[in-house]
């Protein structure tokens, strides 16, 4: 793992104030067009910029069937499963319940650090999982834990869960897969395959070319969702991994609400 720089922290700062943003534009956006379609157009503009700053910079990637599958993972869970998960999310609770929610990863990451790696747990560690647990559960049932154990979560509720799930298993994959691919390179590659995902899932449902009929704001929204919420900070979020670790990083994730 390389040595932090002020520099790297600062883009983590970005980040957060950028994902910050994500959950504005949107809830914004999906006032107007399908959680599919939104997705697809956000990861279209990400994947073009992404591509021509890869291309500038690494030259064209030549991946093996073996990269696919592990940029494929990354499509999957970080770029497929978050946005369906956010952006339905978003048709049900407001935005700022919603990012209440994304706490909840560092927390989840360091858990999974413990039981799948066998980072030691300490009890200021452990503290913080259960606190951020606590916080997480009294979001979601809005402060009626009984929820629980009656009428359950609504679908919304189940839709943010989802988010924190997701984006702890992209965190972890591409800790895993770093030193195979540079920081552009891994963003590049799982949004084009997650945008693959998602615009199959847009055509099926016949919504992908419906955003021709939304609103400046709404369009603005998306293009925002594009290059500042998903080409710089993925970016900068999975630099932030390689070179301070996924806990640290995700940390960050703390400053979105």
């Amino acid at each position: 793992m390389s040595t932090a720089t002020p520099l790297v922290y600062l883009k983590l700062l970005l980040v957060a104030l950028f994902w910050g943003g994500t959950w504005i534009a949107g809830r914004v956006a999906v006032q107007e067009a399908s959680p599919h379609a939104i997705a697809s157009w956000r990861f279209f503009f990400a994947a073009l910029l992404l591509g021509a700053l890869t291309l500038k910079r690494d030259g064209c990637p030549h991946w093996t069937l073996r990269d696919w599958l592990k940029l494929a993972s990354l499509g999957l869970t970080g770029v497929f499963l978050y946005n369906v998960c956010f952006l339905n999310a978003l048709t049900a609770v407001e935005a700022g319940r919603g990012a209440l929610v994304v706490a909840f990863i560092p927390a989840l990451i360091a858990l999974a650090d413990w039981l799948l790696f066998g980072v030691r747990m300490t009890a200021k560690r452990a503290l913080g999982v259960v606190l951020a647990m606590s916080g997480c559960l009294i979001v979601v049932t809005r402060g009626d834990l009984a929820r629980l154990l009656g009428t359950g979560l609504g679908y919304g509720e189940w839709m943010l869960l989802g988010t924190a799930v997701s984006w702890t298993a992209y965190t972890l994959s591409s800790r895993s897969y770093a030193r195979r691919f540079s920081p552009l390179t891994m963003t590049f590659g799982g949004c084009l395959c997650g945008w693959l995902m998602l615009t199959t899932a847009a055509l099926v449902e016949g919504s992908l070319f419906a955003v021709t009929r939304i609103s400046w704001p709404a369009i603005a929204s998306i293009a925002f969702l594009g290059l500042f919420g998903t080409a710089f900070a993925f970016t900068w979020y999975s630099e932030g991994i390689n070179r301070v670790g996924s806990t640290k990083a995700a940390a960050f994730i703390n400053l979105v609400p």
